[in-house]
């Protein structure tokens, strides 16, 4: 990674999108701080909080980076994958946990180097984005929605956590990141699908640094689609 392309995308994010971290780091950091001060009280034990507030710093930025297309989001993404990992372990997550060991952790940094081979000509810090067609779009619904289902069953015999939820993410999830992988724009609009799941399933098991987590993802994005949108319009690639 040149540190030069990470300096030039970090200067590229809006006031809003500095806020945003600073809400997330701020809550990460309370709740890691209440944890150690009153473990009783807390619904993580001590550790698991640090654990958290590193995924806090590491997903926020990933997700901002990747919203623009920057090819410098990877490094924060292996970081935000291998900690949460973590917490999905402890809290019997499993369906998620699943994608991100045996999915997330290799495609990040296969999409790492795929994306660094097709760069924007305008921006030398960002990657190229394309543009599926119709039959494209139904056969990644068709392959969600069957997914969804036959891992839901799964999850019900080994007894994980909200089934039909996780179950959703794990189906979704994989696709999306597959459609990042080659650039899809319409990755987003699954990546937007997602995190509503993920936010109903941080409500349902209220922690409030992954639903404001969660909610920050969702709000980039839609962010992040409409980023996509302009980038494809002035890259039409099939590459």
């Amino acid at each position: 990674m040149k540190f030069e392309n990470l300096k030039k995308s970090l200067r590229a994010m809006k006031p809003y999108e500095w806020f945003m971290a600073a809400i997330m780091i701020f809550i990460a950091a309370r709740a890691m701080v209440l944890g150690f001060m009153n473990p009783a009280e807390s619904m993580n034990p001590p550790w698991l909080t640090v654990i958290n507030f590193i995924s806090a710093i590491a997903g926020v930025f990933c997700i901002f980076l990747c919203a623009k297309g920057s090819i410098s989001n990877f490094p924060f993404a292996c970081v935000n994958t291998f900690v949460y990992i973590i917490y999905l372990w402890y809290w019997k997550i499993y369906g998620t946990m699943c994608l991100e060991i045996f999915f997330y952790a290799p495609m990040n940094i296969i999409s790492w180097w795929y994306w660094a081979r097709h760069r924007d000509e305008q921006q030398n810090e960002l990657t190229k984005s394309r543009k599926m067609t119709w039959w494209q779009n139904i056969l990644v619904a068709g392959v969600i929605t069957a997914g969804t289902v036959i891992y839901h069953a799964i999850l019900v015999k080994v007894g994980g956590n909200v089934a039909w939820l996780d179950a959703a993410t794990l189906a979704i999830g994989i696709v999306a990141v597959i459609l990042e992988l080659f650039r899809f724009r319409e990755q987003y609009v699954w990546w937007i699908i997602t995190d509503i799941v993920a936010v109903a399933m941080y409500i349902q098991h209220f922690d409030p640094v992954y639903l404001t987590k969660k909610s920050i993802y969702l709000i980039m994005a839609i962010i992040g689609l409409i980023n996509w949108i302009k980038l494809s319009k002035r890259n039409v690639t099939n590459e």
